[in-house]
């Protein structure tokens, strides 16, 4: 398919063994696109859930709606699952439709070139190596690059020191003096766990989030007895799911909002000591933070070796944590529970697109692409969990993704098209609907969400998609051709 050789089986590399990168080989190779090669940079697929290995990580989308639709798992153990179940789920599909063949692993792409001239893709994998394809599926997401917080002296601490998304699974905390510093999605999931072993636990709060309760409960034997003999009870679950899910997604029932910080406070209220639970009340909004739930958070700060510490942290010295008010508490291991650069996408990898132009010039302001999925000046470049496409259940938004681009492969193969690259105007137009869409959404503008959806310098929400799961398959399923500049095989 491409101008250089006119071939109309397209080489497609697909960035990333996560969910994403396995719904595109599994959706494009039944479509008949058959050169394609999978790139991970581990050496074992399932992406976030493959290197998030931290005690108590869990999906915070309820089980039944977090598996492909062409692939619906029914036998799931609890409500939430967690990591090693839900990677089990992944390595299943992987191998169900035998997609190992088509994965490199310890293979991190580190840079892409678009040649004008022959219309096509030039990367670099691992730093050395150089190939070329015709289409590139970028598979990274948003939780690629870790956040580092800009703390003096993480390099001169003498104990102890890693990021909760790279666990240090050999190293026993068992009677330590453990300092976590960070209190959002990952923390709220391990600190119940690390104050188990821990024989004296800091934990360093900058700004308190809501954290609602959970209905949890493992299934029971004859519910998944049920749910295996008859797949029906495990799909109206899923529907279940889904109706509740989008009945809530776009934050815009003042009802809901305010019934959800009354299960906050319900919550709150299993935190004995009434000065720990102030420090632990928002004061903003629920919704204007990425929502997070638990039932075993709160209680931690009843045990006698936990400590909640709201002063902020002046810089790691080689044996403890300085805090503003020049305390110093002596720990023995430090735990990053900062999160991820979640704004970056595609940016993550140095794209340099028409006219030499990089991608992160491109997006100064903020990512931005038209449907999540394309931006201009990249042509034959496509995103998975890309800006601005980050809401409900995210397998459901990869596999509209999956399908869009799907569309845009055979109108490329049935077309004999060299390349296609979406115009300028058509994707300005939809940003600048979507950013008013945004706009409306009362809970994501009070200025207090910016580490996790607000990026670029135009400080835009760059995650974030304002509608419903249904309105962003609508969307996604729309004829377009008109919204791309494309050019034909030359021979």
């Amino acid at each position: 398919m491409s101008s250089n050789s006119g071939v109309q089986q397209p080489r497609i590399v697909v960035i990333g063994a996560g969910p994403g990168g396995i719904c595109t080989a599994v959706r494009l190779r039944e479509a008949g696109f058959t050169d394609l090669t999978i790139y991970e940079r581990s050496r074992s697929v399932g992406g976030t859930w493959n290197v998030n290995r931290y005690p108590g990580a869990a999906c915070d989308v309820q089980s039944h709606l977090y598996s492909f639709s062409f692939e619906i798992k029914t036998d799931w153990t609890r409500p939430y699952a967690t990591q090693p179940e839900i990677l089990r789920y992944f390595e299943h599909v992987v191998d169900h439709y035998d997609l190992a063949p088509l994965i490199c692993f310890s293979s991190t792409v580190t840079s892409a070139k678009w040649d004008e001239d022959r219309s096509v893709w030039q990367l670099v994998v691992n730093g050395a190596d150089q190939l070329e394809a015709d289409i590139v599926i970028s598979a990274i997401g948003m939780f690629n690059d870790l956040t580092m917080p800009d703390i003096e002296g993480l390099d001169t601490f003498e104990g102890t020191i890693f990021h909760s998304a790279r666990w240090a699974t050999a190293h026993d905390l068992t009677g330590e003096r453990v300092a976590v510093i960070g209190t959002a999605a990952s923390a709220v999931q391990f600190v119940p766990e690390v104050a188990k072993a821990a024989g004296e636990l800091a934990i360093f709060q900058r700004t308190p989030n809501w954290v609602l309760p959970k209905e949890d409960t493992p299934y029971t034997r004859e519910e998944l007895e049920r749910f295996a003999t008859h797949p029906d009870a495990a799909r109206e679950v899923r529907e279940g799911i889904f109706a509740r899910v989008e009945a809530t997604i776009t934050f815009s029932n003042p009802d809901a909002l305010r019934a959800a910080e009354d299960l906050g406070r319900r919550n709150l209220e299993t935190v004995l000591d009434p000065a720990v639970r102030a420090k632990l009340t928002p004061t903003e909004p629920w919704g204007c933070r990425r929502p997070l739930s638990s039932n075993a958070y709160y209680p931690v700060f009843n045990q006698p070796n936990v400590e909640l510490v709201t002063e902020a942290v002046e810089r790691l010295t080689p044996r403890g944590v300085l805090t503003s008010d020049g305390r110093e508490r002596e720990v023995d291991t430090v735990i990053l529970g900062t999160g991820f650069a979640t704004t970056r996408y595609a940016s993550a990898i140095d794209f340099v697109g028409r006219d030499g132009q990089p991608i992160a010039d491109a997006w100064v302001d903020g990512a931005q692409a038209y449907l999540g999925i394309t931006t201009a000046g990249f042509p034959n470049l496509f995103m998975l969990y890309g800006p601005n496409t980050n809401n409900g259940s995210i397998l459901f938004m990869i596999e509209c993704q999956v399908a869009y681009i799907q569309r845009q492969l055979e109108r490329m193969r049935r077309d004999k098209l060299a390349w296609i690259d979406v115009r300028h105007d058509v994707m300005d137009g939809y940003n600048a609907t979507l950013q008013h869409d945004i706009e409306q959404v009362t809970v994501w503008n009070q200025n207090c969400n910016t580490g996790y959806y607000r990026g670029g310098a135009a400080q835009r929400i760059v995650t974030q998609w304002p509608h419903t799961m249904v309105a962003y398959s609508a969307r996604t399923q729309q004829p377009d051709d008109e919204a791309y500049e494309v050019g034909a095989v030359t021979r």
